[in-house]
């Protein structure tokens, strides 16, 4: 018995030694490959040459690190394998075998987006993509088991909203075994917004610039209301005076006071066909928009108007209580050679800015009235 084993072990090292006569009879030849890929810890026989037989899961050397690769002279990888009983190999003109541990790898930015997408909406945290996430001891990049083929479940969370802590456990399906590859993750996620937020200080009522605002993300904590944008900050006036690196909130900003109190205005009138313009005197502030009173410095009558414009309040014809005929009714009385009859302005504003109080006033004011639109025609507005 113990001369036959001896006799098929030498017949086998026969049939490895002598490739040539081998592919003769027609069994393939053991070759050296030059560039191996392993899943595995360990590098077998059949990893680093193509038809092995049955030396083929005959461990040889452990395998490189995950997502890396390693480089073995071919003299070496021969002693190696004539260890093992492996001997008779072609080679060819390798020089060295390169052999690469495959890898299945979670960037950085996937762990943060899992675990912001477990905290999502829950212990009082938003959407997870205002969610910002820190890990401890800076963990980058993860390499897995090639295997490890299943996306990232959380199986239990735990968030301390006092501190922001997390830790939360991953369970990951793989392609080998029915047990999941357990990952647990700890570190802090807090809730960000983006916000307006100031270049340089600013006083009161300063008006903001583009180079005076920047667009950041700042935990939603530090920004207590309702945060303003960049684009809604930028020319608007502050309501306070605030320091460089401060969050801008809606409520600190304003729109631009184009009338002030007490200051001297253009009061414009309006009404169909007429467009006259006197001094004023605003009595309340107001932005662009605003609705504020002025007073007619000729009348010394209040007026109301809206702001259209830096030290501008227009006053709308269409609001008077007395207004203009048609044109076409005006002009059908006049005779062909008669002339118009001049303009009173001083008439004509007091009856634009405030109705008359009698009927002997309503019949003194539809004169001038009567006879603008004509006279419009041979004189320009009066300023």
């Amino acid at each position: 018995m113990m001369i036959r084993t001896t006799l098929l072990t030498l017949s086998t090292l026969l049939v490895l030694a002598l490739p040539a006569q081998a592919a003769d009879d027609g069994i393939a030849a053991p070759t050296l490959r030059a560039e191996v890929t392993v899943t595995s810890d360990v590098v077998r026989v059949g990893d680093l040459i193509d038809n092995a037989g049955s030396a083929a899961q005959i461990p040889v050397y452990r395998s490189p690190d995950l997502g890396t690769t390693g480089a073995l002279p071919v003299a070496q990888v021969l002693n190696v394998l004539r260890a093992k009983q492996v001997i008779g190999v072609m080679t060819g003109d390798i020089k060295e075998v390169k052999v690469t541990r495959l890898a299945r790898t979670i960037a950085n930015k996937e762990l943060e987006t899992a675990v912001a997408s477990a905290l999502e909406r829950r212990f009082g945290l938003g959407e997870a993509a205002n969610i910002t996430v820190t890990f401890d001891r800076g963990i980058s990049d993860m390499r897995l088991d090639a295997s490890n083929t299943g996306a990232l479940q959380p199986v239990a969370t735990r968030y301390d909203a006092r501190g922001g802590r997390f830790d939360i456990a991953f369970e990951i399906n793989n392609d080998t075994t029915p047990a999941s590859t357990k990952l647990r993750l700890t570190g802090t996620a807090i809730e960000t917004v983006e916000v307006a937020v100031l270049t340089r200080d600013v006083e009161r009522t300063e008006t903001l610039k583009s180079s005076d605002v920047a667009l950041e993300r700042r935990p939603r904590a530090e920004v207590m209301g309702e945060p303003a944008l960049r684009d809604r900050a930028i020319g608007m006036q502050m309501r306070r005076a605030m320091r460089a690196g401060t969050p801008i909130r809606v409520a600190d900003i304003a729109k631009p006071e184009f009338v002030s109190r007490d200051q001297s205005v253009t009061v414009i009138y309006q009404v169909p066909g007429i467009y006259l313009t006197t001094r004023g005197k605003a009595i309340e502030a107001g932005a662009e928009g605003d609705t504020v009173s002025v007073l007619n410095l000729q009348t010394k009558r209040t007026l109301t108007g809206v702001v259209t414009g830096r030290g501008q309040v227009t006053v709308q014809g269409a609001s008077q209580s007395a207004p203009m005929p048609p044109p076409v009714e005006q002009t059908s009385s006049l005779k062909r050679d008669e002339a118009p009859a001049p303009v009173d302005t001083a008439a004509l504003l007091r009856n634009l800015v405030q109705a008359p109080n009698s009927p002997a006033q309503v019949a003194e004011a539809q004169i001038p009235q009567a006879q603008t639109p004509q006279a419009l025609r041979s004189q320009a507005p009066a300023k």
